[in-house]
């Protein structure tokens, strides 16, 4: 058999490995530990500083295993798979044999969302005031269960060699063509292709060897913004009709693009250490609950020549907000972010909203962010205010920062391959979607186009 060795064992690798089962020699390459040595940040007793990073976004079953586990049921959300498919239909068809899969190890039931009418009314009330409503079929595994169906899917791809706990570093090329990759330990393992779905956390990876092996690239838009916690009672109305809710609004001042995302219905804010800056993120669970709903809000940054580096600049301003927060992240009520002046620790302990993230800086938010991403945000939340009344409340809690890298984009063919031949690319990692559906999604492409260039067709 023909070796492939996957760079990632998250959505994108996994589901890559599945479609190559028994037809190809699979080593899947994670810097993270087995998903039964990584813990949750929620059982903050099991996890140190040290191991913090590895913990939450790396490891197999990658970043998403300690999300929210929501799995939005859309091609067009998190990516655009026609871009690959060319073909609504067939798009349609790749997330529904994604999301079997996802069901075949243990994914519950898709979410009761409202009635068409209550649907329907939704989107009228956002359209109404300039913002949009998309519906989405959706599925909610909960941070707490995903681990359990990362490990039975991982037992199911008992054929392929997992090694964990091991950074790559480079592939090897030569003449153009990709044979292998190199290990931070000096090893260099060979193969016949390489698929590079490192997911979000390999940012820096990708921009390396896109760098030194001239491999058609571009710079892909980030997300940068906060996350927003009210009380579930105002967020109730929309999440009983859907449960991740998904706003675009376009900012007055700017015309930018803000939106809602990975809402957690009575969950948790959690924070993220990338290891050089923090961020955070936000956890639902299934048998443990909060009194508060969060959500991110965030704005789409697209630079253009010269600054296009995206991924350098939001790494600029996590470390900016990291340092004003003292190495934790900042959070801000919102009756102070629109006042112009910091919280402090008595106004947030005296707040009417209670923060589920003990592990923070009471600060101002506009001394981390950049001046047109803040406006953004006041403005987009007054937008949504409308839609959802509370929600900017000067109670309201805001978490800074949050930020969605995605790397640099790999110029690929409908094979997924890149520039370099032998070399695919998939994943959030790799520029190619931005959740857990089109992740795996691009993976089994990414997969076909490699079986494809062993001779065995199309599927």
């Amino acid at each position: 058999m023909q070796r492939v060795i996957i760079v990632g064992g998250g959505p994108a690798g996994m589901f890559a490995a599945y479609e190559l089962l028994g037809k190809a020699d699979i080593t899947i390459i994670d810097k993270g530990k087995d998903i039964t040595k990584r813990y949750c940040p929620m059982e903050r007793k099991r996890v140190c500083a040290k191991c913090n990073v590895c913990d939450i976004m790396c490891g197999i079953g990658g970043a998403g295993t300690f999300s929210d586990g929501t799995l939005n049921l859309r091609p067009d959300i998190g990516g655009d798979l026609n871009e690959f498919t060319h073909d609504d239909e067939l798009s349609w068809a790749l997330v529904d044999y994604v999301d079997s899969i996802y069901v075949k190890f243990g994914a519950p039931e898709k979410n009761k969302n409202g009635n068409e009418r209550e649907i329907e009314e939704l989107k009228r009330k956002a359209a109404s005031v300039g913002a949009r409503f998309i519906d989405i079929p959706q599925r909610h595994i909960g941070t707490d269960y995903a681990p359990a169906l990362i490990k039975r899917f991982k037992d199911f791809l008992e054929e392929a060699h997992f090694i964990v706990n091991t950074e790559v570093t480079d592939i090897i090329a030569e003449n153009n063509r990709c044979a292998g990759v190199k290990l931070a330990d000096g090893r260099e393992l060979k193969s016949d292709f390489v698929l590079v779905a490192p997911g979000r956390v390999g940012a820096d990876f990708v921009d390396k060897i896109v760098e030194k092996h001239g491999i058609k690239a571009e710079h892909a838009p980030i997300d940068v913004g906060v996350r927003i916690e009210v009380p579930a009672i105002v967020m109730d109305p929309i999440t009983t009709i859907n449960r991740d809710p998904k706003f675009h609004i376009m900012t007055k001042s700017y015309d930018d693009f803000v939106r809602t995302f990975c809402t957690n219905e009575k969950g948790f804010v959690v924070k993220e250490d990338y290891g050089e800056f923090i961020g955070v993120n936000g956890h639902g669970m299934k048998d443990k609950f909060s009194e508060n709903t969060n959500f991110a809000f965030i704005d789409r940054i697209k630079l253009t020549e010269p600054l296009e580096n995206t991924t350098r600049y939001g790494i600029s301003i996590a470390k900016l907000a990291t340092t004003i927060g003292g190495g934790k992240p900042i959070v801000q009520r919102m009756g102070d972010l629109r006042r112009g002046r910091r919280s402090t620790s008595a106004k947030i302990e005296s707040n009417t909203v209670k923060p589920t993230l003990k592990d923070f800086t009471a600060g101002d938010v506009s001394m981390a962010l950049p001046h047109r991403i803040v406006v953004d945000i006041l403005e987009g939340l007054d937008v949504l205010d409308k839609i959802i009344p509370g929600v900017a409340a000067d109670s309201t809690l805001i978490y800074a920062p949050e930020i969605k890298f995605y790397a640099r984009r790999f110029v690929v063919d409908d094979n997924l391959e890149t520039s370099i031949e032998n070399l695919f690319a998939a994943g959030d990692g790799s520029g190619l979607s931005r959740d857990m559906i089109n992740a795996s999604a691009t993976g089994v492409l990414a997969a076909r186009g490699i079986l494809r260039r062993m001779g065995y067709g199309t599927k």
